[in-house]
């Protein structure tokens, strides 16, 4: 079972946790060099010796002073805004769906979370395995880290709780959603981790070309990932297939019969819900009925009369809106490590540009490329979704991570605009607790559990409630309500850190 270690001590360099930023000392190997930004436009190559591991001192010259340990605060914001930006869209998507994740294609504010979330792991992961003493230690802690994490996301997206307003618990193990958010991102820190582990060359940085060296065989391993994507992607056949209706009642939903449902495929390359290469795979290897039974395509217009917002069947409703489909699946998952590759890259030029804004103006020209690039896929016929994780939308929401964490290192680390921010500080040191108890809603369904003689008399609907009579609106006073919600975490994050308590698997 995952288990979870409570930390009472600031961070000490060692491998930190997933949703965990790394100290921003920066050592490099002994020997390595670095590049330094200057003045102006062009940056200064300088070598550089790692504090941690100085040369043998023969006595003649004085040792030389460590500067003490720093957290990178702007990755800490970053991942905490994550967080709060995760409860913003779940809470409050029903009331404003424009918010809520596309019905299939296209890109809303929801649609970016997964993607932060998987770039700052990258970013981290970076930070962590800058030095590796012992490539089979590090790999060891890798895979136990990694097990945990999916470990948990079973726990907490398999079935066993069911959220708010339903008090009951427990899940059938033959209909357990194996695939989730945190298996998705523990897939994507292995991958990556192995690429920080294994796959960076023994080259000393001091130009863009020896850069290129170092991690190149990480640029060949990404690109044959998404190549190998591509091609199952547009190639691989998709025959027709059937399913069969859980948890749900037939006779809800006019047109629809008891026994199995018939999707009629036969195509190839088709992007479209029923006939996808990622369902296809999921299907085969995780099965049906452990697949995600909900699943976001039945907001669209041929599901929903209430698109973009769930609502009941149209009359003329395909056959397929009932299906199931994971939008955390295997083949999606493999693309979407590739955001976590991109993290890397940005935490490399952490790791070896010194100059503050020497980072700022190579983080900028490597986010607009990748903005273009998701656009320019999109006009060539590559729309953007999430539920496949289609390049495109891998582009634009790599471009977007990266820009965003730019914009908040010069606000946080660079010109130390800290006040602003510090809430979302305190909630990206405790991202993990935040996530599992808020944004898995642990927290507001185990007090849901303690009401006034009818179920619906609990302390979240009656504050929920009450802020939508205070606003005369149901919808706005919902947003209200989440916001509330969103300071109260932030409240409780700060209180852990003035505790020095730090969560982390």
């Amino acid at each position: 079972m995952a288990s979870a270690v409570v930390t009472v001590a600031v961070d000490d360099g060692e491998a930190t946790p997933l949703l965990q930023s790394a100290s921003d000392d920066f050592p490099r190997r002994r020997g390595s060099s670095a590049i330094r930004g200057g003045g102006g436009g062009g940056g200064e190559i300088t070598a550089s010796v790692s504090a941690e591991e100085p040369d043998s001192n023969d006595g003649s010259t004085p040792p030389v002073a460590t500067a003490p340990k720093q957290r990178l605060v702007s990755l800490d914001v970053f991942r905490g805004l994550t967080v709060a930006l995760m409860i913003l869209v779940d809470d409050a998507g029903k009331a404003f769906p424009s918010i809520n994740h596309a019905p299939w294609f296209g890109v809303t504010l929801a649609d970016f979370v997964m993607p932060f979330f998987l770039f700052g792991v990258g970013v981290s992961v970076t930070l962590v395995f800058k030095k590796v003493p012992s490539k089979p230690e590090a790999m060891k802690k890798v895979v136990i880290r990694s097990i945990r994490l999916f470990i948990l996301g079973l726990i907490l997206q398999g079935g066993y709780f069911h959220g708010r307003d339903d008090l009951t618990y427990g899940v059938d193990l033959g209909k357990i959603r194996w695939m989730g958010v945190l298996q998705r991102i523990s897939i994507g820190y292995f991958l990556a981790s192995i690429m920080e582990i294994w796959l960076v060359n023994n080259v000393a940085v001091d130009s863009v070309v020896t850069f290129v060296r170092r991690y190149y065989f990480q640029l060949v391993v990404a690109s044959l990932l998404g190549a190998l994507y591509m091609v199952l992607l547009y190639f691989l056949y998709i025959p027709s297939w059937s399913f069969q209706l859980l948890n749900l009642k037939v006779e809800s939903f006019p047109g629809y019969r008891s026994g199995n449902q018939t999707v009629q495929c036969g195509v190839r390359g088709s992007l479209e819900p029923a006939c996808n290469a990622v369902g296809l795979i999921d299907r085969y290897v995780l099965g049906q009925q452990h697949l995600y039974q909900r699943p976001v395509y039945r907001r669209t217009k041929e599901c929903s009369v209430n698109s973009p917002d769930y609502g009941p069947l149209p009359a003329d409703a395909p056959g397929w809106c009932l299906a199931p489909f994971d939008p955390e699946g295997i083949l999606s998952s493999l693309m979407a490590a590739i955001t976590c590759f991109v993290g890397l890259h940005y935490g490399h030029i952490l790791v070896h540009v010194q100059g503050q804004m020497e980072r700022v103006k190579l983080w900028f020209l490597t986010s607009i490329p990748l903005l273009i690039l998701g656009f320019g896929l999109e006009v060539l016929g590559i729309p953007f979704s999430k539920p496949l994780y289609t390049l495109s939308y891998m582009f634009i929401t790599a471009g977007a991570s990266g820009f965003l964490l730019t914009i908040i290192f010069y606000i946080v680390d660079v010109k130390c605009i800290r006040k602003p921010t510090v809430i979302f500080q305190w909630m990206g040191m405790n991202a993990l607790i935040i996530y599992a108890l808020a944004a898995c809603d642990l927290f507001p369904a185990a007090l849901q559990g303690f009401y006034w003689r009818s179920p619906e008399n609990n302390l979240v609907d009656f504050t929920e409630r009450l802020f939508q009579t205070i606003f005369h609106s149901k919808k706005w006073g919902t947003l209200g309500f989440v916001l509330l919600e969103i300071l109260f975490w932030g409240v409780i994050a700060g209180f852990l850190h003035m505790k020095r308590v730090y969560i982390k698997l």
